[in-house]
């Protein structure tokens, strides 16, 4: 087992992997920023603002059994390389039209689409092209590369935009996913396998039955079902913090536009040295264990949050729960590929997170109107106590269904 910093040094498919994902992550924030601004600027509704957004999360959500699918059937490598070229073209066909917002949606939704696919089939190249005992170390580092992109992709743009304008830093998002396919290029082919007796698709029948295959192996091992159930429970809990934060700051606390500022940022801030002291330090953690307590130190921080008395308490606490979901993340992308056959890893994969998305789509629906009909702290307390039960739920049944799944295989 080695570190994260050591897998880097040591390992150059997966160095390559790493890479590629941290140039496409940055990029990918650029790109957001710059086409917030742009339809801001040009519909001047925040309706259209939040129109794009929903099209880049929604659509992808909805298509994600398509997409793990894909990565179960072809080339791991040829199918990342692939969506990052459709989306270096697509970025490029909006950055040199600027098209009006109903074309916009399309293509920003088709991009997302093409981004969805590749997410699954490189969460599953990583169980391919790094050994078991350091996909924790793996996993750590990409969490924190990608993370770190989205933070410093604002800032960047921030200081693009007055040389080179929207256009500009769409073309040079264009150019971060031709340089990440040019990456991609360098790793081994990455088949998926189909050992005998296992379920798979190893291209026969339609993509469709490939991924009706997937939701219903998802449902049927039930090991897989509790991850995803409870998961999906926690994020639905807890995914209306972002909203809660800024009434929070700005009604409960009366601390203004600044101190909403400074609570949004104290999750990221967390999630950053979650995965930093992860990748050190998860090569020796349990990722049962692991993933529990990233649902409970993320739920109970919001429980906590809705108690607190000040701006600096609330901020604390937040960051703290930015510690668990790294851990969440880093245990499931760890945890996974040691219950998934290869054949099959895309798919869950895919429809996992493609089933979060979803739980956060009614995080922000359902949160939204319990925050106007009570008030920020009932909404992190009822939010915390929920995603607290769903913990529990998890810690009750998953460590039973392994015992059972480990028997099972001696």
């Amino acid at each position: 087992m080695v570190t994260a910093a050591g897998l880097l040094r040591h390992d150059g498919a997966f160095r390559t992997l790493f890479a590629a994902r941290t140039i496409s992550f940055l990029g990918d924030s650029l790109s957001l920023v710059a086409l917030m601004l742009y339809v801001a600027d040009t519909a001047g509704q925040a309706l259209a603002v939040a129109l794009l957004l929903l099209v880049g999360d929604l659509a992808p959500a909805l298509l994600s059994p398509l997409a793990g699918a894909v990565s179960d059937r072809w080339d791991r490598r040829r199918v990342m390389i692939a969506c990052e070229l459709v989306q270096a073209g697509l970025l490029a066909a909006i950055a040199l039209s600027l098209p009006p917002l109903p074309l916009l949606l399309v293509l920003v939704g088709t991009r997302a689409i093409a981004g969805h696919v590749f997410l699954p089939a490189s969460r599953a190249a990583v169980a391919t092209l790094v050994r078991p005992g350091d996909q924790a170390a793996a996993n750590s580092a990409l969490g924190l590369a990608t993370n770190g992109g989205e933070a410093v992709g604002p800032l960047v743009a921030a200081v693009l935009f007055p040389l080179v304008g929207v256009r500009g830093v769409l073309l040079v998002d264009a150019a971060t996913f031709l340089l990440s396919a040019l990456l991609l290029l360098r790793l081994p082919q990455l088949p998926p396998s189909a050992p005998d007796g296992e379920p798979g698709n190893d291209g026969g029948g339609s993509l469709l039955r490939g991924a009706r295959e997937g939701l219903a192996y998802l449902w049927r091992e039930p090991a897989l079902r509790i991850i995803g159930l409870g998961f999906c429970a926690v994020v639905a809990f807890n995914g209306i913090d972002d909203v809660a934060l800024v009434v929070l700051a700005t009604d409960t606390f009366d601390a203004g536009d600044s101190a909403a500022a400074t609570l949004l940022a104290a999750v990221g801030i967390g999630l950053f040295a979650g995965y930093a002291l992860l990748a050190r330090w998860s090569a020796r953690a349990s990722m049962l264990w692991l993933l529990l307590a990233g649902f409970a130190v993320s739920s109970v921080g919001n429980l906590l949050t809705g108690l607190a008395w000040a701006v600096a308490a609330a901020f604390t606490l937040q960051a703290v729960r930015g510690l668990g979901i790294a851990a969440m993340d880093v245990a499931t992308n760890t945890l996974l590929p040691r219950l998934v056959p290869d054949a099959m890893l895309g798919r869950v994969f895919g429809n996992l997170y493609g089933a979060i998305g979803l739980a956060a789509g009614v995080s922000y629906v359902a949160g939204g109107l319990l925050l106007d009909a009570t008030s920020a702290p009932a909404t992190f307390v009822i939010a915390g106590v929920g995603g607290t039960l769903a913990t529990v739920a998890v810690a009750v049944t998953l460590p039973r269904e392994l015992r059972r799944k480990r028997s099972a295989e001696v």
